[in-house]
């Protein structure tokens, strides 16, 4: 009998929760159609790029403003920290700026090479670049939102909980408005004990450091969790877990149930004018 090694998983188990291959319909479709679709919103859209905000290479975001006084709405790719990039999750932009939101598409140093501290800080230092230069797009910097896939939605919550009064600058520490972490990943000790952390080599403090179920802000803006009905048990943990801990603390925010979507098809709903996430973001935007 395998040894159990997190909750009643054995290894082989818990590696499965954390891989969509076998799991998601069609899996190795999504992401060439995302680039596809991403590229002509590039083509098709006003577009400020790769606008560095630190001295790594990948510290750049793409602008795709949508006018005067538009709020901001940040995204932040998944991609278990190790992998993907900015430009194929761009397709959700034409919804955004047609709703009259200027969308910030940020990439960031990928694990192995930078540590996730070091990530998850590159992330910090992009959204106070963003509100720091957003009124140079004509954008609003007090309409700030944010939301991010996967390995983003841990960037998100990181976010959200950050003191960004004691960050480098005069940022106010109500920056961000609101958020939305989709298949979001809140307690990184199951990570460690997967598949993941061959690449990533999380240690027990970084765990400590960077599991935000463990770092609960003690006011913020409003936060939406949401993942797909057909994703993993452990998903479904991690959501419910922290929206329970979110919850005890009385800090504003909802879930949202998706059922019938996957990990990935979840995507698509939040990029297209008539999804369910999209138009949660557009209300919490005021649009």
């Amino acid at each position: 009998m395998a040894q159990k090694i997190f909750l009643d998983y054995d290894q082989a188990g818990l590696d499965s929760q954390y891989t969509g291959k076998g799991r998601i319909p069609n899996y190795e479709s999504y992401i060439p159609r995302w680039e596809k679709e991403s590229a002509a919103a590039r083509t098709g859209l006003t577009l400020i790029p790769d606008v560095a905000y630190g001295d790594h290479a990948a510290e750049t975001y793409d602008v795709f403003p949508a006018g005067d006084g538009a709020p901001v709405h940040v995204f932040v790719h998944g991609g278990f920290w190790l992998s993907q990039d900015k430009h194929v999750f761009e397709f959700m932009a034409p919804a955004f700026v047609e709703a009259g939101a200027t969308l910030v598409s940020i990439n960031y140093p990928l694990c192995p090479e930078v540590s996730l501290t070091r990530l998850t800080d590159s992330c910090r230092a992009a959204l106070a670049h963003v509100w720091r230069n957003a009124g140079d797009w004509g954008a609003d910097a007090n309409r700030l939102h944010i939301a991010g896939h996967s390995a983003g939605g841990h960037i998100v919550a990181m976010l959200m909980s950050t003191d960004w009064s004691g960050w480098e600058g005069d940022h106010p520490d109500d920056m961000i408005k609101g958020g939305l972490a989709i298949s979001g990943l809140y307690d990184l000790e199951s990570i460690r004990l997967c598949y993941v952390n061959e690449s990533l080599n999380l240690s027990d403090e970084e765990v400590a450091a960077l599991s935000p179920i463990r770092h609960l802000p003690e006011r913020c803006g409003e936060l939406l969790l949401s993942f797909g009905g057909d994703e993993s048990d452990e998903f479904g943990r991690q959501q419910a877990e922290y929206a329970a801990a979110w919850s005890a603390k009385a800090l504003p925010g909802r879930t949202m149930d998706m059922p019938g979507l996957d990990h990935f098809s979840i995507m698509d709903d939040y990029g297209a004018p008539d999804g369910k996430l999209f138009q949660a973001c557009a209300a919490q935007m005021g649009l």
